[in-house]
């Protein structure tokens, strides 16, 4: 993003918040993204399908809410709102019911990026006086502080294998990618550019972070290996801004900010930078893309036999019960329940699965 952007970020980080996307680490198939708009007249959370329909509104609040952050199993999403006053941790359902205060501190808390199994999120917080990257339990207890640095710590990103951060930091001079183990012992710097390199995000196999820079004079998307080698960039846009970019959760698209339409957009490619479509496509702010994972069924409700389990698969087996169908591809993938038949309890149980409300299907 340019520089004035990003000091506009900072000034907003010290009254409590700073937009950023969270980090998808958790692998499975692509569910829904959230994301936040101020197309209501304030900032608030909404989800939208993977091709950009059915954009929703689910925290319609008269706060500021932001940084929506899925957890591993898509059932819930940990977000930051200043609804209390000052921006504190959150937690909700996908369709943002039940929703629970994780943090209390006079500070500014802002969830990122969830661990792996799920019983920890990673947070940015100034409630050192200055930014740091801290870990609390999923619950809000125990905060840690990893980073642990006068310097200017902040937006991490878990590894899928639950064991490094990766962060962005000043701490030498300019904005550069580090990781550092959950202790926070092994800091390492990651890049090394006199550039701004910032908002790193997993791919979800681990061996490469995506990431923004300016290092071509303007800010874009790039992707590193993930100790640091073979940066490659992958869009091209110069008098716009690319930028904090999220992996899918099946490694094969990257979601991310632009505002090369003239407003900040969310934006989608394919892991090689072909094919960027405008999913958002308002003409509001729209910014802080996070994406659904939904846990890999193991095969059960695969029914058509494509790899992936979605509503094409319950609406083939309430055509097969219904005798419209004399067979299916995979029919012994849809008995998901278990019982011995093929019915309408199967195809409620794959649309659970797939709206995110089942972590998983039965075997």
């Amino acid at each position: 993003m340019p520089r004035f952007v990003f000091a506009a970020l900072v000034l907003s980080l010290l009254i409590g918040f700073a937009a950023s996307p969270a980090s998808a680490t958790a692998p499975g198939q692509n569910g829904k993204l959230a994301f936040v708009s101020d197309r209501g007249g304030n900032n608030d959370i909404y989800i939208m399908n993977p091709d950009g329909s059915g954009q929703t509104n689910i925290t319609s609040h008269s706060a500021n809410d932001g940084a929506p952050a899925w957890s591993p199993d898509g059932s819930k999403i940990a977000f930051a709102s200043n609804r209390a006053g000052n921006f504190e941790v959150y937690l909700m359902n996908l369709d943002g019911s039940e929703v629970t205060r994780l943090t209390n501190n006079p500070a500014g808390d802002s969830p990122r990026a969830w661990s792996p199994d799920g019983t920890k999120i990673a947070i940015s917080t100034n409630r050192d006086d200055n930014f740091e990257v801290y870990v609390i339990d999923a619950d809000g207890g125990n905060p840690t502080n990893v980073s642990n640095n006068p310097a200017f710590d902040s937006r991490p990103a878990w590894s899928p294998d639950g064991t490094k951060l990766a962060f962005r930091s000043d701490r030498d001079g300019n904005l550069e990618i580090y990781t550092a183990n959950i202790d926070g012992s092994g800091q390492t710097r990651l890049t090394n550019n006199p550039a701004f390199d910032a908002d790193p995000s997993w791919s979800p196999d681990g061996t490469k972070i995506a990431f923004e820079s300016d290092r071509d004079g303007d800010f874009e998307v790039w992707v590193m290996n993930a100790n640091g080698s073979a940066p490659v960039q992958l869009t091209e846009n110069t008098a716009f801004f690319d930028s904090t970019p999220v992996w899918s959760p099946d490694g094969t698209k990257i979601a991310f900010e632009s505002t090369r339409d003239g407003n900040e957009e969310v934006y989608v490619m394919s892991a090689d930078g072909t094919g960027q479509t405008n999913l958002s496509d308002s003409m509001a702010t729209d910014e802080e893309v996070d994406w659904q994972p939904v846990p890999d069924s193991g095969g059960a409700g695969d029914v058509d036999c494509n790899g992936i389990v979605n509503a094409v698969d319950a609406a083939l087996v309430l055509q097969y019960q219904a005798g419209l169908l004399a067979g299916l591809p995979c029919l012994a993938k849809a008995n998901v329940n278990g019982d011995g038949s093929v019915n309408s309890v199967d195809a409620v149980l794959i649309l659970q699965f797939i709206a995110g409300l089942l972590p998983t299907l039965p075997p």
